[in-house]
Order: structure tokens, then C-alpha cells, then sequence
């Protein structure tokens, strides 16, 4: 069977955004990847900027009339059957993410190989840079991790389900252990602690914050491989050079069989 190709990228809400964004928009039209699955978009305007950069994409979701909930995006080559956005609870310290209405989405897309549920979902940050588990946010991550638990025990087992985006938690965590074996998911990356952020002067070693888990349906398996895209800097439409975003992109290669 044929690899179904997907990526999630956190597209960095500010900067030169428009610019960054016809770019990435014109990286995924020379692209060959069948599900596009982004966050931090933030406005319908730079949804529409991603769409007519790459129009092979035919078929997309996203919800709100100026501000898009979540700021999520997905794209895909292949229908969309069915999609909703379900926002995560309001709990912990106030902070400007509530503006952002963070949340999941959850797509039903039909691919050659049959449904295939995608949750593309960035979850709040942890603003202390503290993953222990009597951290003030470490409540906040549980609290919505067992909402895209709920939903992946509504999808039901005959349909494989994929769980990517910005996850706010390190790879090596015990929240995203703990998570993982609650729900059957198995971390395409397992065991690569290389950092998704970008590192800087003033975060030298950020942690492993993007990640791509995935469950295969009852009876079937689900393989393949992850690798980081988007490192380097790009040319922009002006000629100048920059990084699409403060995070890499996260690519996965998924093959169903039976």
C-alpha cells in the first residue's frame, strides 16, 4: 500500500506572518504530502493566504468568521467526510491563550485506504518550563488530554486515528506516557528527544514539543516512520530570507495494512 503522508506544523502566530505563510503555502504546493494539519494560523485571512498558495489542496477545515478557533487548520488531497472543533476547558492560571479558544479538531478524512480520524490539536503552554507533575500546569495538560481521550473512544476501534500538533509536552514526559497508554496510541518519534522548537540564545535546548501518535484500527496495523522538515530558513516572496516558524515541521509517513 501506498505511504499516506502527512505533516503538522505550528506556523507561529507572530512576525512577518503573511509573508512566512505564502511561503510555507508555496513549500506545501511543490509538496507531495496528503494531510497538512497546522496551528497558531489565527485568522481566516491566513487560511485563505495558505489555500490559494497551494490550491491542490482542495479540501480543508477550519471554524470561525475572523478569528479561527484554536487557530487550527487542516488541508487535505483527499474528502473530508465529517470534521468538528471541540474546545478544552478553561481551568488553571487566566492567560492570553483563552483569546485563542485552544481546542481540538477532529476530521474524518477518506483516504484510498479507507477513514482515517485526524485530531490536529495544540495544547496549552507551559509557561514555567516545568513538566514535573506538581507543576500548576501539569493539571491543565491532564485536563485536556483526557478530552482528546474521550474523543478517540468516541471514533470507536474500527477506524485508525492519527493525534498530531503542538502538544506543549516533552517527548519524555510521564504526562504524554501516561496519555499514550490510556488511549492505544503509539508515538511514531518514540524515543527521539531531538527539540521541535527551534533553539535560540534564550532557549538553547527547548524540548520535543510537536509530535505525531498514532492508533491503528482493530484488526489492522498502522507503520511507518517521522521525520523534522522545515529547519532551515526559506527565501520570501521579497527575496529575504527567514524561518517559516519558531517550531519545525513534523512529517510522518503512515502505512495500513491488514
Amino acid at each position: 500500500m501506498k505511504a499516506l503522508r502527512l505533516l503538522t506544523m505550528n506556523t507561529l502566530f507572530t512576525g512577518d506572518v503573511p509573508a512566512r505563510l505564502r511561503a510555507l503555502g508555496a513549500a506545501l504546493a511543490e509538496s507531495d504530502y496528503d494531510i497538512v494539519c497546522l496551528q497558531e494560523v489565527m485568522y481566516r485571512r491566513n487560511a485563505r493566504l495558505i489555500r490559494r498558495a497551494a490550491p491542490a489542496y482542495r479540501h480543508f477545515a477550519c471554524s470561525g468568521t475572523v478569528l479561527l478557533k484554536g487557530g487550527l487548520v487542516l488541508l487535505s488531497r483527499w474528502p473530508i467526510i465529517r470534521w468538528r472543533f471541540v474546545r478544552y476547558p478553561m481551568t488553571g492560571p487566566v492567560r492570553g491563550e483563552f483569546i485563542m479558544r485552544k481546542g481540538a479538531q477532529v476530521a474524518s478524512v477518506a483516504t484510498p485506504d479507507g477513514e482515517l480520524v485526524v485530531v490536529n490539536t495544540h495544547l496549552s503552554a507551559n509557561r514555567d518550563d516545568d513538566w514535573s507533575p506538581t507543576n500548576r500546569y501539569t493539571a491543565i495538560a491532564e485536563a485536556e488530554l483526557a478530552l482528546v481521550a474521550e474523543l478517540i473512544e468516541d471514533v470507536g476501534p474500527s477506524v485508525p486515528v492519527a493525534v498530531v500538533g503542538d502538544l506543549n509536552i516533552p517527548r519524555d514526559s510521564a504526562v504524554l506516557a501516561a496519555f499514550v497508554a490510556a488511549t492505544g496510541l503509539r508515538d511514531v518519534l518514540a524515543g527521539d528527544t531531538r527539540p521541535t522548537y527551534r533553539p535560540t540564545p534564550r532557549w538553547p535546548s527547548p524540548p520535543a514539543l510537536d509530535h505525531v501518535l498514532v492508533r491503528a484500527a482493530a484488526g489492522e496495523t498502522l507503520t511507518g516512520g517521522a521525520d523534522f522538515v522545515f529547519q532551515d530558513e526559506v527565501t520570501l516572496g521579497d527575496g529575504r530570507r527567514a524561518h517559516l516558524s519558531d517550531h519545525y515541521g513534523v512529517q510522518a509517513q503512515l502505512i495500513r495494512s491488514k
